[in-house]
């Protein structure tokens, strides 16, 4: 089979335990992209901080970011597919994490509202302070449930993703119960401590279909590589579904082929054996 697409999750499947690229990994994706192979990051995160990650493999081809909702050409302003959480929908989820006090964050492609300080100056330390002056990702703190409604009315549209983060595993399986109650959410995670949400139909598995439709690419010329929860619909839709050897259980049982983990470039192992040999 020659595949045309590969979909890649970033943390814990693209980046290793140190959050970095590993040199072969670079290489063998670019050598697939000269092949004229898609090489696309698929992510939870933010698009800009998305963007500058796929940057650094020296490819050209789009991004998938928010866990789907948001996918965009690079060099040109180009949106391919967006769905937005309504301004309704943002109430009742700040709702439900308040009730478990826990901090809201908020995402459109390049910016993040957040509901503390603290949470604003960790966002810049992780990605902020990392990313070029022309692709930022813009921090700014809600002090209070008004001036977040506020931000939901103005926002309305534009909002692509919320998610929470918390030490106390107690209370983000509480709160996520309750969200997951709400038919008109997705709700998914990408750890143990983090609850990810999004629309309804918001998922990584959908976003490749569309981004596949768009390229007149065949889903079994796609491949998706992945090693948690919200990847789990991608690799269930591609063509080759890779779960990375640190992937969770779950993934693994759904997958076609279990490589090598973050640590010992897992990624290019698999570029290697079903693109470039």
């Amino acid at each position: 089979m020659k595949y045309k697409l590969v979909c890649i999750d970033m943390d814990g499947t693209l980046l290793n335990s140190k959050h970095k690229i590993s040199e072969e990994t670079k290489i063998s994706l670019r050598k697939a992209h000269e092949k004229g192979v898609h090489i696309v990051i698929t992510t939870g995160r933010i698009y800009n901080n998305a963007a500058y990650y796929s940057n650094l493999l020296g490819v050209k081809s789009p991004v998938i970011a928010a866990n789907g909702a948001f996918i965009r050409e690079k060099d040109k302003s180009d949106v391919i597919y967006m769905n937005t959480l309504t301004e309704n929908q943002c109430r009742s989820i700040l709702d439900i994490l308040l009730k478990y006090k826990l901090v809201p964050h908020f995402h459109t492609y390049n910016e993040v509202y957040l509901g503390s300080r603290f949470h604003k100056f960790m966002s810049y330390i992780a990605i902020g302070r990392k990313l070029p002056k022309d692709m930022p990702v813009i921090s700014r703190y809600i002090g209070n449930k008004d001036k977040w409604y506020n931000v939901f009315k103005k926002m309305d549209g534009n909002l692509v993703k919320a998610i929470v983060f918390h030490p106390n595993a107690n209370r983000i399986n509480k709160a996520k119960e309750e969200l997951m109650k709400i038919p008109s959410l997705e709700i998914a995670s990408s750890g143990d401590l983090n609850i990810e949400i999004n629309a309804e139909g918001v998922c990584k598995g959908q976003a490749v279909e569309v981004l596949a439709k768009y390229y007149g690419i065949k889903r079994e010329e796609v491949i998706c590589i992945g090693d948690n929860e919200n990847d789990v619909s991608m690799i269930e839709y591609a063509g080759l579904g890779v779960a990375m050897g640190n992937a969770i259980e779950s993934l693994k049982k759904k997958a076609n082929y279990i490589t090598d983990t973050n640590d010992n470039d897992g990624v290019a192992k698999v570029i290697e054996k079903f693109i470039l040999s």
